[in-house]
């Protein structure tokens, strides 16, 4: 059925034939890996002031109740949505921090040992998620299954970067500083890699995401602890309160333009392509629309 067919039905009708129709996430654009960064930076710190002023029995609690309450949004919406989206992040970052230092904290588990807990269990989801699918790419994400499995996959992930940036800020001796600097440098791999050298798309987007999240908590951690740490001294609450500003105006800018919502999600309900194909970003027959 071509795109002009399916955007003369209503949004209940092509959903109850194509199943969920539209991507459930965001096109993956320089705001996208801005944002995240944004966002995990902030969910370090404000797991870390919640833990501190509410204490972990009251604290934990809470972020899980939200984290389910923006799951729920975001399973029942029909596309994909900045806020709704980017709200889930948010609360994966903040619980998948208090999970991650719950095993070193709580515990006594090392940082390396959680760090290796955490590399398993995720390629445990990739495998039962590739088992299931046949693939890990992030644009196929269209169906309630898929959506589950990279949730669980974002999760995992957080947990993952959190135990490696502690580990390297701690056990290895780095400082968040040199946590900071190490993490640019080894996200760059896959982006260099796919630009110049042919990696694997799919590869090279989950090695990046992965390493969003220890980049992000090193420099909020580098922020919020005393000079005596190595840090500028912000504190855990003053550093949140920053990011959690500029998580909502990246957001808000991502919601008003529309800018990464795929385009031909935007083109089937006839909407933002103009006769040509094309939207405002000059997205449409460069990615091989077919309107006709």
């Amino acid at each position: 059925m071509s795109s002009t067919s399916l955007s003369s039905l209503n949004p209940q009708h092509r959903r109850s034939i194509s199943g969920t129709l539209f991507t459930k996430v965001p096109e993956i654009i320089a705001f996208f890996w801005l944002t995240k960064v944004a966002t995990t930076a902030m969910g370090e710190t404000t797991s870390d002031w919640m833990n501190g002023f509410l204490g972990p029995a009251i604290a934990i609690p809470l972020m899980l109740i939200a984290l389910v309450w923006t799951l729920r949004r975001q399973f029942r919406a029909e596309r994909y949505d900045a806020w709704t989206y980017w709200s889930v992040v948010v609360m994966v970052a903040i619980f998948g921090t208090s999970a991650a230092d719950a095993l070193h904290v709580g515990l006594g588990i090392p940082y390396l040992d959680s760090t290796i807990f955490y590399s398993v269990v995720l390629a445990i989801i990739f495998a039962a998620w590739y088992r299931s699918e046949g693939t890990l790419s992030i644009h196929s994400v269209r169906t309630r299954r898929r959506e589950a499995f990279y949730w669980a996959t974002v999760l995992a992930t957080f947990a993952l970067g959190t135990a490696a940036g502690d580990m390297t800020a701690t056990s290895l001796h780095l400082g968040y500083f040199g946590s900071i600097v190490l993490f640019a440098a080894l996200i760059a791999v896959p982006f260099v890699g796919y630009r110049r050298f042919g990696m694997n798309e799919v590869l090279a987007f989950w090695a990046a995401y992965v390493l969003t999240r220890p980049l992000g908590a090193s420099v909020a951690d580098w922020m919020a602890v005393d000079h005596a740490r190595g840090g500028l001294g912000l504190g855990a609450g003053g550093v949140s309160l920053i990011l959690a500003v500029v998580v909502a105006l990246l957001i808000r800018w991502l919601a008003k333009t529309r800018m990464d919502v795929r385009v031909e999600d935007v083109g089937l309900d006839g909407s933002g392509l103009d006769e040509s194909g094309v939207d405002g970003f000059g997205r449409g027959r460069a990615l091989g629309l077919d309107l006709g």
